[in-house]
């Protein structure tokens, strides 16, 4: 049996046995990203002397990584989501003409996890696990195989930690000194 499909149907296939835990799922896919905002922008907010490099290559990376990468790969290789391929309808909104792989959620928040766990460990973990939760609730609701969502962590990472030694190597240049988290 494909491996994807497997992993798919074990995760997907608690869908639809309890209400609360399809509501919780779905305000994982959806909505529990703003968290991550909320929580970068406080970092900001808090210190904005030593904070801003982050909040800075976070959006940077993440953006790379979702909206130039992610997507020249889904423009090179268009594979269709779950609900798609498997004719069922998902419990979030989603458009069956967007590819599937990589998961542009995965790539972007776990670009901006990596460049948040580089400047600080614990806060790192923090929005490696909440990014974990949004992209396995991503399955859940049936719009990404796991195999997807595998590429957008990868792909995510290592823009993320390409992202911070471009950065620390060019550091005086790109920062002119300022300090760092």
């Amino acid at each position: 049996m494909n491996i994807d499909l497997y992993i798919f149907n074990l995760i997907n296939g608690l869908a639809g046995k309890w209400a609360w835990l399809d509501y919780v799922e779905m305000f994982f896919a959806q909505y529990f990203e703003w968290f991550l905002w909320i929580a970068l922008i406080i970092f900001l907010l808090i210190n904005i002397k030593k904070s801003w490099k982050v909040f800075f290559e976070a959006f940077l990376a993440a953006g790379i990584s979702k909206f130039i990468l992610a997507e020249i790969i889904r423009w090179m290789w268009f594979r269709p989501r779950p609900f798609v391929a498997l004719n069922f309808i998902p419990l979030i909104n989603q458009s069956a003409d967007e590819a599937s792989f990589p998961s542009g959620h995965a790539s972007f928040y776990f670009a901006m996890s990596t460049i948040v766990y580089l400047y600080n460990k614990k806060a790192g973990i923090g929005f490696y696990i909440a990014s974990c939760l949004i992209v396995l609730a991503r399955v859940f609701v049936g719009v990404h195989w796991p195999s997807d969502i595998l590429a957008g962590v990868l792909l995510g990472i290592l823009v993320g930690w390409g992202i911070d030694k471009l950065f620390k190597k060019y550091e005086n240049r790109i920062f002119r000194n300022r300090g760092s988290i």
